[in-house]
């Protein structure tokens, strides 16, 4: 049979698009290199008492060089036996430090030499459409990668405790199966997020690396728990009345969304669409003022919420109580 002629067609020009997809690749390449060797694979073994059947796991980052690694508690919560593999393929046994249900973190540590920690970022400062890369290990041995872009701040994710996590980073960085706990890294190779579930088909959410976070993250390793004060409320930032606004003297507030029944809240007569701007006189922005201010120190004490209720500010006086798992 006669070999037919092929003419092969090619572009001399380069495509306008190739400098900024290099650029992008760059980046990813960058991140994966720099991020990808502290990302590990967490297998766990559930305690008897904890109700959990069989071994499960996920992933985590080293943050320290000298072996804390951050992950999401629902990876390693009443685990009676912990095993680290690091890219490469060693294993370690890890010690769980302390994890907190209720914003999904845990803090594992294990006794290793030459660790590569991934630096921290600030969620703060993220915007939509920045582009970010996630990065798990669910296998060990080798890390696994999706790039792709901030697709939203500020959303909900309900913990497996139950109550709300707030300040959520959605993302187009779809996760896979055995990410949880990963790192969610920005452009310049910092960790801005712990990978934490899979919100449908090309989505994906994260725990933000923020002031809130870092208080929890420290006080894990400092006493295994966060102690903490608890009203009963689910809500978020939200811009003031311009009148209300001039009044207080700040533009933002938390709005009650949920009230808890038989909660301090209930008690206290707070309602849904109730602006919480200041306890104590301190002033709440946002869900990080309200963590930050809701902390041990609280609990059983009386406490004055400055509410705007219907554009009329009033204050309730409230007593929290310690958040328990």
């Amino acid at each position: 049979m006669k070999t037919p002629n092929v003419t092969w067609i090619s572009d001399p020009q380069p495509h306008p698009d190739d400098g900024l997809l290099d650029a992008y690749s760059q980046t990813v390449i960058r991140v994966a290199e720099k991020v990808g060797p502290a990302v590990v694979a967490i297998e766990m073994e559930p305690s008897r008492r904890s109700g959990r059947q069989g071994r499960g796991g996920g992933s985590g980052f080293l943050f320290t060089p000298d072996g804390f690694i951050l992950t999401n508690s629902h990876v390693v919560h009443a685990a009676a036996d912990i095993e680290v593999t690091l890219t490469g393929g060693r294993r370690f046994q890890g010690v769980l430090i302390g994890d907190d249900p209720q914003t999904d973190l845990a803090v594992v540590r294990i006794l290793a030499p030459d660790l590569t920690a991934a630096p921290l970022g600030d969620s703060s400062a993220l915007r939509a459409g920045q582009v970010v890369v996630a990065i798990g290990n669910p296998y060990g041995f080798q890390w696994t990668l999706t790039a792709g872009v901030v697709s939203a701040l500020g959303r909900s994710l309900r913990s497996q405790s139950g109550r709300l996590i707030d300040n959520i980073i959605q993302t187009d960085a779809a996760l896979n199966p055995g990410n949880s706990g990963g790192a969610l890294a920005d452009g310049l190779a910092r960790v801005v997020g712990i990978n934490t579930a899979v919100a449908g088909v090309g989505l994906g959410l994260a725990v933000p690396i923020n002031a809130t976070t870092r208080r929890i993250v420290s006080a894990l390793m400092r006493d295994g728990r966060v102690r903490r004060a608890w009203i009963g409320i689910a809500g978020g930032a939200r811009p003031l009345p311009p009148v209300v606004a001039a009044s207080v003297g700040r533009e933002r507030a938390v709005e009650v969304v949920e009230v808890v029944g038989d909660s301090p809240a209930s008690r206290a007569g707070l309602r849904p669409e109730d602006l919480i701007v200041a306890i104590d006189g301190a002033p709440v922005r946002g869900v990080d003022d309200l963590q930050r201010l809701m902390d041990g120190s609280r609990i059983g004490a009386d406490v004055a919420l400055s509410v705007v209720r219907a554009g009329v500010s009033r204050e309730v006086a409230i007593r929290p109580v310690e958040l328990t798992r």
